[in-house]
C-alpha cells in the first residue's frame, strides 16, 4: 500500500479541526511567514492564538500583507527575548496549552523554555520530533533527535525515546503499544564495541524490557534500511517485530538525524513537521522554507499532544 503526498498530514489535519482550537502562546511572529502561518493555523481553527511581540510592529506588519489579525489578542512585548519570556509566563499562568515559535532565534526561545526558575522545565529532558510524511510509504515516521540534542547520552536518548513513544500514542499510531514500533539506529544491525550507537541501542533496548521505556516494543541497533524495509530484514533474516516496519526511528545524534530528516524531504519529497518534547507544553518550531501544509501539520501534531497532555492531567486552560 502507497500514499500520496501529503495524504497523512491532511488526514492528521482535518481530524484536529474537529477538536477545539488550542490556546497558544507565538512568541514573536514579527516576519510575513511566521505571521501568515499563525492567522492559516486560527482560520483552519487548529490553535487559538495569542500574539506576543511589539504591537505595532505586528500591526503594521499585517496591514502590509493583507492578513486579518482582528481579533486576536496581542501582549506587548518590546524585542525577541522578552516575546520569548512572556509567551513563556502566559503558559506558566495557564492561559497557553501550547508555544509557537515566530521569527525570533530558535535558542532566544528555548532559552527561555530552559531557564530553571521560570522556565517550562519537567522532570523528563527536552527533545525534538519530527513527523515525517514520506510519499509511498505507508506510515507516518518519527524521527528524534534531529534538532536538540547534539550528542545525546545513553541517559538522555531514554527520555528522548520516551518522549516520542508518547508522541506516536498521541497521534495515535495504534491502540495498543505493540503498534508502536521504535527502531534504535546505527550502520549495523549487530553490536560492535567500535561502533558505540551499536552499544547504546542494544542498552536501550534493555532498559524497554526492565520497564524503564514502556509503551512501545523496541528493537536496535537497526540500520535505516532493515528499519523500514520488510524486504531487507527479511534478506538479513533479522526476526523482529520492529525490522521493517519501525514507526519511530531514534537516530544515534543530531547530525545522523538532520542529515535523515533533510534526505527525506529533499530526495523523497517528505514534509517535516516539528515538535519540540518535554517541557509543560508541546512547542511548534518551523521553519520559513515550511509550506502551508507542514505549517498546519506541526499545529494539528501540537494540538493532539496538548489534548493527550490535558486528558492524563485533568488539566483546563481558562
Amino acid at each position: 500500500m502507497t500514499t500520496g503526498k501529503h495524504e497523512k498530514y491532511r488526514r492528521l489535519i482535518d481530524y484536529c479541526r474537529s477538536l477545539p482550537p488550542t490556546p497558544t502562546a507565538v512568541a514573536h511572529p514579527c516576519d510575513q511567514a511566521s505571521l501568515e502561518g499563525v492567522v492559516d493555523a486560527a482560520r483552519s481553527g487548529l490553535i487559538a492564538p495569542i500574539l506576543v511581540g511589539p504591537r505595532e510592529r505586528i500591526e503594521a506588519l499585517a496591514q502590509q500583507h493583507g492578513l486579518d489579525i482582528g481579533g486576536l489578542p496581542i501582549e506587548d512585548a518590546p524585542y525577541s527575548r522578552a516575546s520569548a519570556a512572556r509567551a513563556v509566563e502566559l503558559v506558566r499562568e495557564g492561559r497557553a496549552e501550547a508555544l509557537m515559535k515566530g521569527s525570533l532565534h530558535t535558542d532566544e526561545l528555548m532559552g527561555e523554555v530552559v531557564k530553571r526558575d521560570t522556565g517550562l522545565r519537567t522532570a523528563r529532558r527536552v527533545s525534538h520530533c519530527f513527523v515525517m510524511d514520506v510519499p509511498d510509504h505507508e506510515q507516518t515516521l518519527i524521527i528524534t533527535d534531529a534538532a536538540v540534542n547534539i550528542a545525546p547520552t545513553l541517559a538522555e536518548k531514554m527520555d528522548i525515546t520516551q518522549n516520542a513513544i508518547d508522541l506516536a500514542h498521541a497521534l495515535q499510531i495504534g491502540e495498543s503499544y505493540q503498534e508502536v514500533r521504535v527502531a534504535v539506529l546505527s550502520a549495523m544491525e549487530t553490536v560492535n564495541p567500535a561502533v558505540p550507537s551499536t552499544i547504546e541501542a542494544a542498552a536501550l533496548c534493555k532498559m524497554a524490557d526492565r520497564g524503564q521505556i514502556t509503551g512501545a516494543v523496541l528493537d536496535g541497533p537497526l540500520a535505516l534500511d532493515n528499519a523500514i524495509s520488510l524486504e531487507a530484514a527479511q534478506i538479513k533474516k533479522i526476526d523482529s517485530p520492529v525490522a521493517g516496519r519501525a514507526n519511530v526511528l531514534v537516530v544515534p545524534d543530531l547530525e545522523a538525524g538532520n542529515m535523515l530528516a533533510k534526505s527525506l524531504s529533499f530526495l523523497a519529497g517528505a514534509d517535516a513537521a516539528g515538535i519540540v518534547l518535554g517541557a509543560r507544553v508541546p512547542i511548534i518550531l518551523t521553519s520559513r522554507a515550511d509550506s502551508l501544509t507542514t505549517r498546519l501539520a506541526s499545529c494539528a501534531v501540537a494540538a493532539l499532544v496538548a489534548k493527550a497532555r490535558r486528558e492524563s492531567t485533568g488539566k483546563v486552560v481558562g
